[in-house]
């Protein structure tokens, strides 16, 4: 389940890039086009260095590593509860156990009929 789930965001995030870099590019063949630099034309994404602090804005929201810091404690201090998860670790559990006792019947009957012969 786990590579399953970071292969799922690796793909994300491949495509979530793929995305950014050709909205970027679309961007950059209208300004040729135009033939001049129009401003109220923005890119997909844009960084800055001022004074040693990297400022990034992708679609025109701004980006600092405070707000993602921000995001990760606000992440840690919310306790998800998944109720699917839950449901699906239970029902997996009931259908291994399940067919366990099958396998078991199964194995006895045939123990059983090999003693008789």
């Amino acid at each position: 389940m786990a590579k399953f789930m970071m292969k799922c965001f690796l793909i994300v995030t491949v495509l979530l890039l793929g995305v950014l870099i050709g909205m970027q590019q679309a961007n950059e063949g209208m300004k040729k086009m135009r033939g001049y630099n129009d401003p109220s034309l923005q890119g997909a994404f844009h960084i800055t260095d001022n004074d040693g602090e990297v400022e990034a804005s992708v679609l025109g929201r701004k980006v600092t590593s405070h707000d993602l810091e921000q995001k990760q404690k606000q992440l840690e201090e919310v306790e998800a509860f998944n109720f699917f998860s839950s449901i699906g670790e239970k029902l997996g559990n009931g259908i291994s156990a399940l067919f366990e006792k099958i396998m078991n019947a199964i194995g006895n009957g045939i123990g059983a009929l090999l003693d008789k012969l």
